[in-house]
């Protein structure tokens, strides 16, 4: 995913998999299956451009970000011990964007 997140353009198994074997060693048909996968589970639109797929991701990092802090909130137990637990956990800078986020979310301001 970090890979089609950092390009503005969809991208095929290919180009995926010349990136990532420049890094570590991978299989093309690992890298097919998985994003064929991911696909399957909705984190990838596809298009047929000839005789390959072209993807590229459903919702920015951003968006999968906040998802999986949804997901957590909505996981069961307390969300308030939860949030405690969080925010012992994050850096001044962060927690600087945190209340200016929060700040402009309560003064109705976009983002």
């Amino acid at each position: 995913m970090e890979v089609l997140w950092s390009r503005e353009e969809p991208s095929t198994v290919r180009s995926v998999h010349d990136e990532l074997v420049t890094k570590r060693q991978i299989a093309y048909t690992t890298v097919m299956s998985t994003m064929d996968n991911l696909f399957r589970k909705g984190w990838l639109q596809r298009e047929k451009v000839g005789l390959a797929y072209s993807y590229r991701p459903i919702m920015t990092r951003e968006e999968h970000s906040a998802q999986l802090m949804r997901t957590v909130f909505e996981s069961g137990g307390d969300s308030e011990l939860i949030l405690n637990f969080f925010l012992e956990q994050i850096v001044d800078d962060d927690s600087e964007k945190l209340r200016q986020a929060l700040k402009r979310f309560t003064e109705g301001q976009p983002r």
